[in-house]
């Protein structure tokens, strides 16, 4: 049986950034398309936006000479996989909240908050403290901009919040020895 520290430092070893600059991509690039996107469809662009850090860290590993399709059988590998699903699971409950509440920007919120959550597994299994820091201060800084910016601009705020937390993580996140 393998040793957790062992486990933990081989899913450091194996992860990347890539998601995180995906992530950056890909929540910036929403912020500023909310400018000019009806509200009725801002919440939408979320739930597919989202969808496109996946592949789009794929492409940057490949851009990177990575193979991002290596099989890990590493168990905390696969406790962070598992939570997207889980994640991924809460996902209705948000869009039918926003629907209960008519406002699409309750989806721009939930999904920022709930896309960042998965920060908390990864930090676990890289020891590294920024996971817990990122989903913690990514999901108070869009519950603030949620509540303090004015309605046209909301979903811009939150997507700066997360956009800003990926810079913070990509900047403090530990390296692979």
């Amino acid at each position: 049986m393998t040793p957790l520290a062992e486990l933990r430092e081989r899913f450091l070893a194996t992860s990347t950034i890539s998601m995180p600059i995906a992530g950056l991509i890909v929540w910036s690039a929403m912020g500023v398309a909310a400018l000019f996107v009806p509200k009725a469809l801002v919440g939408w662009m979320a739930v597919y936006v989202i969808a496109a850090i996946l592949p789009l860290a794929f492409a940057i590993e490949w851009l990177r000479g990575r193979n991002p399709f290596v099989k890990d059988d590493n168990p905390v590998s696969t406790l962070f996989y598992q939570s997207i699903i889980g994640i991924g699971l809460m996902f209705p409950l948000v869009i039918g909240a926003a629907d209960a509440a008519g406002d699409p920007n309750i989806i721009v919120l939930g999904v920022a908050i709930l896309a960042g959550i998965v920060w908390i597994p990864y930090g676990w299994g890289a020891n590294d403290p920024v996971g817990l820091r990122h989903a913690i201060v990514r999901a108070v800084g869009c519950y603030l901009a949620y509540w303090f910016s004015p309605d046209h601009l909301r979903p811009t705020c939150i997507c700066a919040v997360v956009a800003l937390s990926y810079i913070y993580s990509l900047a403090a996140m530990r390296k692979p020895a």
